[in-house]
């Protein structure tokens, strides 16, 4: 069963369709929720597709009490999924994308389980400014906590700014996304779990449940600092960082 359902998820990602909820007809554990998550990813990596990070999700305290949870989900990223800076993506790829401004991490060391402040520090190799593109592949982007967790936590592209000094403060660092030049959402690396660096530990201790490991070279996005914004054709959309720069992707106009 949990094989046929990754096969849905993987089919509607891949042709941009829209399906209805898992959970309308079939009631998931969150175990077996990851278990279709993984097993949908792995569909995409026999295909050649490769394994370069994770990404966390429900980081803000508000958004937990919102979907009533006490922990953090999280998703994995392909190197197909990664957008360039400055680059252009066509809406038709996608359901119902959205932006999100975040924080990335690329590590240098291994970390798995439970890792303390300093180590989860140690193993930072360089931090930057980040985009997030998620994209709900159920109908009118609505979820329930095991849909989303199924469905890769809605995770479909990201954008990374340019990579500054492991070290570089990240403590109260104001986040402005914009559309086409103009502030949409604002916020704080604050808002991601109280500080980026507590969603890279628990990010640690969230894979190591599910017997994987955060490895050297890899990029995890510490989650979403605001709300997200709806995409539509023709727009510029970047994220400014205070101390990490910024880095921006358009969509395509809409043909004539």
């Amino acid at each position: 069963m949990l094989k046929q359902l990754a096969d849905k998820l993987d089919q509607a990602a891949a042709n941009a369709q829209s399906i209805t909820q898992l959970s309308a007809s079939t009631q998931l554990s969150l175990h077996e929720a990851y278990e279709v998550q993984k097993l949908s990813i792995g569909l995409r990596l026999l295909r050649g597709e490769k394994l370069v990070g994770y990404k966390l999700g429900f980081t803000s305290r508000a958004k937990m009490e919102q979907m009533g949870v006490d922990d953090l989900i999280w998703g994995r990223l392909t190197d197909t999924m990664m957008i360039a800076d400055g680059g252009q993506i066509s809406l038709s790829d996608y359901v119902h994308p959205r932006a999100e401004p975040e924080i990335a991490f690329r590590l240098k060391h291994p970390l798995s389980g439970k890792v303390s402040k300093e180590t989860a520090l140690a193993a930072i190799d360089a931090v930057a400014c980040a985009i997030e593109v998620i994209d709900s592949r159920y109908q009118n982007f609505k979820f329930s906590l095991s849909d989303v967790i199924a469905d890769n936590c809605s995770s479909t592209g990201y954008v990374v700014g340019p990579w500054h000094d492991a070290d570089t403060q990240l403590d109260n660092l104001p986040m402005v996304l914009k559309v086409d030049g103009i502030e949409a959402q604002r916020g704080s690396s604050m808002d991601i779990l109280d500080h980026p660096l507590n969603s890279l530990i628990e990010a640690a201790r969230c894979v190591a449940e599910y017997g994987e490991s955060l490895q050297p070279g890899q990029i995890v996005l510490a989650g979403a600092a605001t709300a997200a914004v709806a995409l539509a054709p023709g727009q510029t959309i970047s994220v400014e960082v205070d101390g990490l720069a910024s880095c921006q992707f358009s969509t395509m106009a809409q043909p004539l």
